[in-house]
């Protein structure tokens, strides 16, 4: 068998001058590479994780709505993964690099979407834990969780696409930002106790610039019509000024701004949108904010979910301090983990184990505490 033959065959070939070579596809630990290269070995470990298997009972927006057809994270990263994709296409990117990087993106985000994240930020930060943010617990997931608290050895550039990937800042253009290692490196320890940096931070590659802007693309027009689904708003409702710019259907807000990204960014060494597309953008995420997301949970429901959070993390705290090896969250998680993961802090591994749980996973937990 011509092993190296079978190497080259497994790349994309014609990358632009711009994109991340595979050799670029560095492990924090080094080890031996099989016939496939980094960034495609990156995909088939994340997909394989079990936090990964997880999104498929984690909130996208809405939560415990009779309702099959809404959007879960589970979809949501198969959007992100596939839009990013056909930009990177079109741009001769790393495909590899962006599916890794678009599969994983999202495996640090809580039970109930943000509003989980939000309370587990105040739980950390009350326990002296920095703060919490989904980005960088998905590449603490990778890091140090995942394999038992042994981490998944997933290459920097993809880590470092996953960390920088949030989608709730956008921008008019997004420039990569080159580092080396211990640069992301401290980017990510920093990340935990300087708020500011959340906002700074930049992918060190192109394909990780696509991966951010392909988040905002992938949940703007869903998230319409899941709103639209459940007669939050109507379609009408959506200031004409908006749709005459993007379109008013999922698809045609996704295929205007995929198309408008193309068109101006190719063959150039950053991703840019016009800016009357930009301006629609922005717009529209406001929209969405104010008459989608700031509707998606009664008072009763955001108390019960706090409520939830808290509860679980003070008893799991104390079973931990007091060494209940008894309790759940030795016999369901840390049992199983390194002995170098159970040198984290007794609030860490709580914080961990909350922000893992599926929506049914934490509500089943709190209900069997009571």
């Amino acid at each position: 068998m011509n092993i190296e033959k079978i190497k080259e065959n497994m790349k994309i070939e014609g990358l632009s001058e711009y994109a991340c070579p595979y050799e670029r596809g560095i492990r924090l630990n080094k080890e031996e590479e099989d016939f496939r290269p980094s960034f495609y070995r990156d995909i088939d470990r994340i997909l394989y994780t079990l936090s990964y298997t997880r999104y498929l009972d984690k909130t996208q927006v809405f939560t415990h709505r009779e309702n099959d057809h809404l959007s879960r994270r589970m979809t949501h990263v198969q959007f992100v993964s596939k839009i990013a994709r056909t930009i990177g296409r079109a741009l001769n990117l790393n495909e590899d690099l962006i599916e890794a990087a678009a599969l994983g993106h999202d495996l640090g985000h809580t039970p109930f979407g943000h509003v989980g994240e939000s309370i587990l930020n105040e739980i950390s930060l009350e326990n002296n834990e920095g703060y919490f943010n989904h980005n960088i617990q998905s590449v603490r997931i990778l890091m140090n969780i995942e394999n038992y608290g042994n981490g998944a050895n997933i290459s920097i550039p993809v880590l470092d696409a996953i960390m920088c990937h949030n989608g709730e800042f956008a921008l008019g253009e997004y420039h990569p930002n080159e580092k080396s290692t211990e640069d992301f490196l401290q980017e990510y320890k920093e990340s935990y106790h300087n708020k500011k940096i959340l906002k700074e931070l930049k992918p060190m590659t192109l394909e990780g610039c696509v991966v951010r802007v392909s988040d905002l693309i992938a949940y703007l027009g869903k998230d319409i019509e899941d709103g639209i689904r459940l007669n939050i708003i109507k379609k009408e409702d959506i200031p004409k000024r908006i749709t005459d710019v993007l379109g008013c259907s999922n698809k045609e807000i996704i295929n205007t701004i995929i198309n408008d990204i193309i068109e101006n960014s190719f063959n150039k060494n950053y991703i840019k949108l016009s800016d009357n597309i930009y301006e629609a953008i922005v717009e529209l995420k406001k929209f969405n904010y104010e008459n989608i997301y700031a509707k998606a949970y009664t008072l009763e429901e955001l108390e019960h979910i706090k409520e939830m959070f808290n509860h679980l993390f003070k008893k799991y705290l104390n079973d931990l301090n007091s060494e209940n090896k008894e309790a759940d969250i030795y016999q369901n998680y840390l049992k199983y983990m390194s002995v170098e993961y159970q040198k984290s802090t007794n609030a860490r591994i709580v914080i961990d184990y909350l922000a893992g749980m599926t929506d049914d996973y934490i509500e089943k937990q709190y209900n069997k505490s009571l």
